[in-house]
């Protein structure tokens, strides 16, 4: 069975392109977030396998709304994406329960590689 996976990024450019690679592998995006508060409220309606979440976002950041998500649903999978020279922050949100992370500028293989490693 494919795997439902929420997008957040807010930058539309980036969701586009993490679109495109994962529904060319047979995912299914069932939903996109431009920031934080948007990213938790899409998780609460569309309970997908999987979120890919930007760490720096209007609004809420990745890592609180990470928090947030984890709050409802301590089994939320999710993994974080983050532009290089983030270390403090990819360290705090795998602590706070992100399965792994991948780096901007996307490279196909990479976000399949973490994604597989997550959620199969």
């Amino acid at each position: 069975m494919a795997k439902n996976i929420l997008i957040c990024d807010d930058a539309a450019f980036m969701r586009m392109m993490i679109k495109d690679i994962l529904t060319k592998n047979g995912y299914v995006v069932v939903g996109e977030a431009e920031n934080g508060a948007k990213a938790v409220e899409k998780y609460n309606e569309t309970k997908p396998d999987l979120v890919l979440m930007d760490i720096t976002m209007p609004e809420m950041d990745g890592i609180q709304a990470l928090k947030k998500i984890k709050e409802g649903d301590p089994g939320a999978m999710v993994i974080m994406c983050s532009a290089m020279g983030q270390q403090a922050m990819v360290i705090e949100s795998i602590q706070s329960g992100a399965k792994d992370f991948i780096v901007k500028p996307f490279q196909a293989d990479r976000v399949l590689e973490a994604v597989k490693k997550v959620v199969g």
